[in-house]
């Protein structure tokens, strides 16, 4: 009875219609469109980085020529958290914010309109240089994040225009 219950529920997901994603891999819809995006530079050492880490997630699939462009602004801010009695700051937390805007080459059309962000701690020790390389890494950190929710939500917006064509 578990063997024809089990078949039954396998037979039934598969028929549910869901497919992945990055079906078809790097010569997939979606991966080839991530491909055609060309990324429009980003101002300050944040936009650089969040640049450099979105090409290179767009550009996994190859180089096509630009469908699209996506044009990003971002909001970077450390702020002094847990203030000690002393008036000294024991905790920092930077915030890395992006809104973004992904454009058709050929329409000028808005295909998608959105914000996106990410935010880490860092402990502030004595030592300065300890809390400089800290709030780097958290740079760094944050753009990676950054870049993989804004690769994420443009490959859905792909997606379903993809599916509202067809």
């Amino acid at each position: 009875m578990r063997i024809l219950l089990a078949s039954f529920a396998l037979f039934a997901l598969s028929a549910c219609g869901l497919s992945p994603m990055y079906a078809g891999g790097g010569s997939g819809a979606v991966a080839q469109s991530l491909a055609a995006i060309d990324v429009a530079p980003i101002e300050g050492r944040a936009g650089w980085l969040v640049r450099s880490a979105l090409e290179e997630r767009f550009g996994a699939a190859g180089q096509t020529s630009p469908q699209y462009r996506i044009e990003v602004r971002l909001d970077d801010q450390l702020e002094g958290l847990a203030v000690l009695r002393d008036d000294t700051i024991s905790r920092e937390r930077r915030t890395l914010r992006a809104r973004y805007q992904l454009i058709d080459l050929s329409s000028g059309e808005i295909v998608l309109d959105a914000s996106d962000g990410s935010d880490a701690g860092i402990d502030v020790v004595s030592s300065e240089y300890a809390v400089i390389a800290a709030e780097q890494t958290a740079l760094e950190n944050l753009s990676q994040d950054l870049a993989q929710r804004i690769v994420t939500r443009v490959a859905l917006a792909l997606r379903s225009q993809g599916d509202g064509e067809q």
